[in-house]
């Protein structure tokens, strides 16, 4: 008579810790990668904000033939401040805003702090503040990616 055999069932230690040792390497690689997606993805705020506004003011001009006050209009830049909030950036108005020009720039606030991005009447775009990390600033364009060049 032949002894009944029982074959094991379950996981041995050196499987199980190889496959911890799988998802340990997977999320070292994947989270960095993604908390830098989330915050690329936070920075359209910031162009949008900009782009919008810088919209307005170019519509504000061609009525008006300057980006100033108007007699009893009032140009967007001057209007209120509390409409200028886009997710986690806050666009507003800097330099001296005369007939002729303006710059608009957008600080983030949050989970975007350490962000600064401007535009003027001439679409100039400007990086001029971003966390360590994210290479340096930029005179000619905005910085939307971690390592990005000038």
């Amino acid at each position: 008579m032949n002894p009944t055999r029982h074959s094991a069932h379950g996981f041995t230690l050196l499987e199980l810790l190889a496959a911890v040792a799988i998802v340990a390497i997977l999320a070292g690689v994947a989270l960095p990668q993604y908390k830098d997606y989330v915050t690329r993805s936070r920075l359209t705020d910031a162009t949008v904000g900009l782009t919008t506004l810088r919209a307005q003011m170019e519509r504000y001009f061609q009525d008006n033939r300057t980006y100033a006050n108007s007699g009893t209009f009032v140009a967007p830049c001057n209007a209120d401040a509390s409409a200028r909030t886009f997710g986690n950036f806050v666009v507003t108005c800097t330099g001296t805003l005369d007939g002729t020009q303006f710059t608009l720039s957008a600080a983030g606030t949050g989970a975007s702090a350490g962000f600064t991005y401007t535009i003027n009447q001439k679409d100039e775009r400007a990086t001029t503040a971003v966390p360590s990390g994210w290479g340096s600033t930029c005179s000619s364009k905005w910085i939307l990616k971690k390592g990005d060049a000038c």
